[in-house]
């Protein structure tokens, strides 16, 4: 396991991923979905996943935090063709766009993680 001290302007990215979870988290109400479909519930359960794990990363980065914060991203681009949603353009575009933020923001911390002299390993 890898873990680096984050310096103030190296929590922008993991704030950012904070930021991405609230926003998918709230997509529902301004796209003015229903909360019965699956396009709503992946967006509150994957919306908050990133968001708790980002908050933990924000101080002290882990590569298992951007792991599964990739993963979850992964999951978010995905889940419009998985859960049958994609004809709704606009929660796919919301999907798409986030999913693809969180992984592009994890990839990075990630290859700070194992490029950057400050990082350690536990």
């Amino acid at each position: 396991m890898r873990t680096i001290e984050n310096r103030t302007e190296d929590a922008v990215l993991n704030g950012l991923n904070v930021f991405l979870g609230i926003a998918l988290f709230l997509a529902p109400w301004y796209l003015e979905l229903s909360s019965e479909t699956a396009a709503a519930r992946n967006a509150f359960i994957c919306g908050a996943a990133i968001s708790v794990i980002a908050m933990l990363a924000l101080s002290k980065s882990y590569d298992w935090e951007e792991y599964l914060n990739l993963a979850v991203g992964a999951w978010v681009t995905a889940a419009p063709w998985v859960l049958g949603f994609a004809d709704v353009k606009f929660a796919t575009g919301v999907h798409v766009i986030i999913g693809l933020a969180v992984i592009a923001l994890s990839g990075f911390e990630l290859w700070r993680l194992y490029q950057s002299p400050e990082a350690r390993s536990v």
